[in-house]
Order: structure tokens, then C-alpha cells, then sequence
């Protein structure tokens, strides 16, 4: 991103309300998603996702049936909702991404190098060892798992746990990195998401502190991007924030980005989860 834009940004984040035309324009916005959403590409996503889950695959030749994503083996309805939690089988709190690689090297045999492999849908740039993203037209695992797994809660109430002491861990380690700021711009998750009001370009940033933006935020991701032209989960939504601010890379489905997503599932604590959703 060019410096210019970058300005263009912060200029634009920095005013304190909308004008009328620019409201007219988030309705605008608002309108359109509608719109998508009544036929939202996820669906295919979702669709291979399901059918990902009773392939078998692997070494082991086997699928992932019998995956404990918290609420049992194989209990995919109701999941996501619960998640990231502690799991006593890798004394880890976990999100449904790093938990999904677990099952991929106990139940299917692959190795953790090649459960974490590709993660990430492609965005359109050519493969790059160092990037986590396919190529054009190569479909993710990951993804597409994510999608059906996600669409199984939809409707129901974001209720992650904090009872166990690792789980506590990670919330507080979550709250100080959403409060850290750093890089060459001095830039942290607060920087875009600390305050009411703000902007980039047409798109409206939620107060994250806010329950009600929270709740809005962190129930609609996994989403479709139309602007990208796939589906995005949590785990990239918090690569990408960290890639923009400029910080060191964010190692998927590392602690980091689960405490990450510890500390906004627990801001969006109580509302509704309607993901995956349509987003710009």
C-alpha cells in the first residue's frame, strides 16, 4: 500500500462522525450486501466443506468424523460458537483452525507441516513459499472446512469459555496485543478499532470494545469478500490486520492470533452468530 493511501486512511478514520451523503452511502452499502447475501457464494464453500469432513484422506485413509472440535467427537453443530477453548488432549486453548490441524495429524495422519499447509484461499497473486495464500483457482481445505463448520452455528449465540485458566491466559494475552502498538506507523489493533466513528474509505471500523460492534464484528467472519473473490476466515482477518499494520508476519494458527480471537470472541460474548456472511 502506498503512503498516500495509507494518509488517505488515517485521514478518513479520524473524523469524528458520518455526514449525511456519507450515511447515504453506508446505506447504500448495506443495501448491496443484502442483496449478495440472498445468494452468497459461501455456499459453495460450505458444500465442500461438508463433504471435506466425510472424505477420507490421508495417510490413514480416514476422515475427520470423529474430530472433537469441544462438544464431543464428530459434534460439528453448535461448535464454533464455543470456540477458541482449552483442549486436554493438547493442553492448548485452540480456534477451529489450529484444532482442525490437530485432527488432520491424529485422526488422518498427515504431518503438522502439511495440516498448516495453504491455509488460505488464493487471492488472485502468484504462489509464494513465504505466503500463506494458494494460487488462482486453488482451492484451501482449511477453508472450505471452515465454512461448513462455521454455517452449522449460524443463529445461535457467541458463548466462548474462559473458565480454565489457559483460556483466562489467552483472553488477557489478547487484550494486551489488541492494545499494542508498534511498527513504523505505531499502529495496533486499537489504532482502527478503539474508538466510534471511524473510517477507511467507505468502510465503517466497529468499536471492538463495544459489545454491540463486537458482537456484529466477530458474528459475520468467516465472510465472502467480493472484492477478493473468496472466502476469509478469522485466522486470515487477523493475518491480514497484522500484515497491514505492518508488523512482523502473523504465523497461522499460532497462540498469538488464538489469543487474538479469544480476547473478540469474548467482546462479541451474547450475540448472534450469522456467518459466513457477504463482505466488501
Amino acid at each position: 500500500m502506498r503512503i498516500d493511501r495509507v494518509l488517505a486512511g488515517v485521514l478518513a478514520a479520524t473524523l469524528p462522525c458520518l455526514s449525511p451523503a456519507q450515511q447515504d452511502t453506508q446505506k447504500e452499502i448495506e443495501r448491496y450486501r443484502q442483496m449478495l447475501q440472498e445468494s452468497n457464494p459461501a455456499e459453495l464453500y460450505e458444500a465442500r466443506g461438508e463433504e471435506l469432513w466425510k472424505t477420507r484422506r490421508g495417510p490413514r485413509n480416514a476422515s475427520l468424523e470423529r474430530c472433537d472440535l469441544g462438544l464431543g467427537p464428530g459434534v460439528v453443530k453448535g461448535a464454533y460458537v464455543r470456540l477458541p477453548r482449552y483442549f486436554a488432549d493438547t493442553g492448548r486453548v485452540q480456534d477451529l483452525e489450529s484444532r482442525l490441524a490437530t485432527c488432520m495429524v491424529t485422526l488422518q495422519g498427515f504431518t503438522p507441516e502439511e495440516a498448516r499447509r495453504k491455509p488460505f484461499s488464493g487471492t488472485g497473486a502468484p504462489m509464494i513459499t513465504t505466503d500463506p495464500f494458494s494460487g488462482v483457482g486453488q482451492r484451501s481445505v482449511m477453508t472450505d472446512l471452515v465454512a461448513w463448520i462455521a454455517s452449522e452455528s449460524r443463529g445461535m449465540t457467541i458463548a466462548p469459555s474462559v473458565s480454565h485458566p489457559k483460556e483466562r491466559l489467552a483472553y488477557q494475552a489478547g487484550e494486551r496485543l489488541f492494545y499494542y502498538r508498534a511498527g513504523p506507523y505505531d499502529f495496533g489493533c486499537v489504532t482502527c478499532h478503539g474508538e466510534e466513528g471511524k473510517r477507511i474509505r467507505l468502510q465503517n471500523l466497529p468499536k471492538m470494545t463495544n459489545a454491540k460492534d463486537a458482537q456484529r464484528a466477530f458474528g459475520t467472519w468467516p465472510g465472502y469478500r467480493v472484492s477478493e473473490g473468496e472466502l476469509r476466515s478469522m485466522q486470515w482477518r487477523m493475518w491480514e490486520c497484522v500484515r497491514q499494520m505492518r508488523f512482523p508476519e502473523l504465523e497461522f494458527a499460532s497462540d498469538a492470533s488464538i489469543a487474538l480471537i479469544t480476547y473478540l470472541a469474548k467482546q462479541a460474548e451474547g450475540g448472534t452468530f450469522d456467518a459466513p456472511a457477504i463482505k466488501r
